[in-house]
């Protein structure tokens, strides 16, 4: 075995899970980060995976990988940037306990994430919202269950992998009704409930009939909601709601959709960025930014506070219908 194989070893072991006691879904995307590294500099060397060293993986190495993601896999920027972060962090390992190669390492280190295009946040709107929670079939059982479970999405903003692994123990409806949550980081939360989202949660329950362990949004076999089973069941309920609400027929609506509606309805309500990133769950503050960016109504306002002088407030509006078609060309 090569030098390299310990330290990757002692990366996701002494690393990832002792140190920094990260989460499922990191160390599988870590996992797969390493896989197709170790592919790739497979194929372009001949030398076996086991018998791979630290010098094999330099700066060059690392760069054709990253190109190869995006030519061969079309993988976007931001999967490149964070398959390279992934790199970053194992060598940053590997620099501690193979200082012999720092000078490589370094010029892996240096290598720099591309820049990607911030797309604008995609929520819906409040009459969308309730378009789609009117289009589960609430006299099945599956109807009931994605009505609780998009509406509990809806109102709490949690991540689909929190969704899914909320437990009947996790929803508390007595005096301050909350749920609780095991979140990104293994961060706990607890986000409060509002009576709407109570009572359907308690009616449920009751239907439910669950030991405390159980998954709160099971399958019809009592198993746990995958992430693709919500996306999919979200994805058809946005289908159905299309009939009623034309607006949200033109939105990709995906479980984190309802996330982002979440944060924009706190945002319109006047709620402070920083408690909407307490709310949301979010490591830094500036995570909640996009939101404003969003928000047309607060560039509306204040767009209406930096009227030239001796012209009125608000927007222009022509006088005419021909006059409109053109200036929407």
């Amino acid at each position: 075995m090569s030098p390299l194989a310990p330290i990757l070893q002692g990366f996701f072991t002494d690393k990832l899970l002792r140190q920094r006691q990260a989460s499922p879904n990191t160390i599988a995307a870590y996992r797969d980060t390493c896989r197709l590294l170790l592919q790739f500099t497979c194929r372009a060397t001949g030398i076996p995976p086991s018998q791979l060293s630290i010098a094999d993986l330099d700066a060059p190495c690392i760069g054709g990988f990253l190109q190869s993601l995006q030519t061969e896999r079309a993988n976007t920027a931001a999967t490149r940037n964070a398959r390279l972060a992934a790199i970053h962090s194992l060598f940053r390992y590997a620099a501690v306990h193979a200082p012999e190669h720092a000078e490589l390492i370094s010029r892996v280190l240096a290598i720099p994430p591309t820049r990607t295009d911030r797309a604008i946040v995609s929520f819906l709107t409040a009459e969308e919202i309730d378009a789609l929670l009117a289009a589960p079939n609430r006299a099945t059982w599956h109807g009931r269950r994605d009505h609780t479970l998009l509406l509990l999405a809806c109102q709490t903003g949690l991540r689909v992998s929190e969704l899914t692994a909320l437990t009947c123990a996790d929803i508390h409806l007595g005096p301050g009704g909350h749920v609780r949550a095991h979140g990104k980081g293994r961060k706990d939360r607890a986000t409060p409930l509002t009576k709407p989202t109570a009572s359907a949660l308690r009616n449920w329950l009751r239907e439910r009939e669950g030991t405390p362990t159980d998954p709160l949004f099971p399958t019809r076999t009592g198993h746990r909601l995958s992430r693709d089973a919500v996306a999919r069941l979200v994805a058809k309920h946005a289908a159905t709601a299309a009939a009623t609400s034309r607006t949200i027929a033109t939105k990709h609506v995906t479980p984190h959709t309802l996330r982002h509606s979440t944060a924009m309805a706190l945002l319109h309500a006047g709620v402070d960025t920083s408690v909407i990133a307490l709310w949301m769950g979010h490591e830094d503050p500036e995570s909640t930014q996009p939101y404003l960016h969003a928000d047309m109504k607060i560039k509306e306002q204040a767009l209406a506070r930096v009227q030239p002088p001796h012209t009125r407030p608000g927007r222009y509006h022509a006088p005419d219908t021909l006059l409109a078609f053109l200036d929407n060309l």
